[in-house]
């Protein structure tokens, strides 16, 4: 039987992996995109497959839930709490896999892990 992919522990993920993966998580209003966008662009995180994967999953995610909040008129953006779980699991260097969002992200080839 295959392990679930957000239980499995990435033990290659540095402090540093883990905080700005965490922090890609974190859904303060209009921070969230800075942080995951920061940790893209950087020169210290953007190669690091860890942080790599939770920042575009992370983007991927909240812009795929703007419109879903937007047409149930504002109780869709209650799945951003959920938000703050993933960012739990990826500061203790677990891999978070969202089963639809994760799969496609890997389809285009943006990240890998």
């Amino acid at each position: 039987m295959e392990e679930n992919k957000s239980q499995q522990t990435d033990f290659t993920a540095s402090d540093n992996d883990r905080l700005w993966a965490a922090l890609a998580w974190l859904p303060i209003s209009p921070l969230w995109p800075l942080f995951a966008v920061l940790a893209l662009l950087l020169d210290d995180t953007k190669n690091r497959p860890f942080v790599r994967y939770h920042a575009i999953v992370s983007l991927a995610l909240g812009i795929a839930l703007i419109p879903i909040s937007v047409i149930t008129l504002g109780c869709g953006a209650i799945v951003y709490l959920v938000f703050f779980w993933w960012a739990f699991e990826a500061y203790n260097g677990r891999v978070v896999e969202i089963p639809v969002i994760s799969d496609w992200v890997r389809q285009q080839g943006w990240a890998d892990l």
